[in-house]
């Protein structure tokens, strides 16, 4: 038990000089490329978050790796962030890259099939309406699962038609 809080100034030296150096390369790399590299928008967005996360840890924790490693590592991911966005501009590599939106109810109808693809149970989906502050499926016009993960609930305001541009990318089966 007492080798779980044994260590040298020297250790903690290291560790606090890595933290500080990976620190202000990520704010660094973060200002250069933009706020997108911690965005939720895709599955590459969550991959660059975890990267980073892991490389940060690894260095400062780490007595194997070294704080310019994990600088040219982040380095590399931030690069790899940057050519993935422009990359998407391509359709094609967009398609790949990106998950598309699914529609898990069009009105008061509940797309079961979508649920299943999605992963999502009725209950999730109750869930989401009653935080949503749904109180009856007729105030309804879509509910859309996100690319990120997250549910949308698109709610009627009126009687005026939902504009098809909002659903653009939205898959219906």
């Amino acid at each position: 038990m007492q080798e779980l809080f044994k260590t040298s100034w020297e250790t903690v030296m290291l560790i606090s000089v890595s933290a500080f150096g990976i620190y202000i390369a990520v704010i660094l790399f973060t200002r250069i490329v933009g706020k997108r590299s911690f965005s939720k928008m895709s599955s590459f967005d969550f991959a660059m978050t975890v990267a980073v996360g892991s490389i940060v840890a690894s260095t400062i924790l780490s007595s194997t790796v070294k704080m310019i490693e994990g600088i040219v590592g982040l380095g590399i991911v931030y690069l790899l962030q940057i050519s993935v966005a422009l990359a998407r501009r391509n359709k094609s590599v967009q398609k790949i890259v990106d998950n598309s939106p699914l529609l898990l109810m069009d009105g008061e109808e509940i797309i079961s099939s979508n649920l299943r693809k999605a992963r999502v149970t009725e209950g999730d989906l109750r869930s989401k309406l009653r935080e949503a502050n749904v109180t009856e499926l007729s105030q309804i016009k879509a509910v859309v699962f996100e690319t990120t993960g997250n549910i949308s609930v698109l709610h009627k305001k009126n009687d005026s038609p939902l504009d098809l541009w909002i659903l653009k990318d939205v898959k219906r089966s």
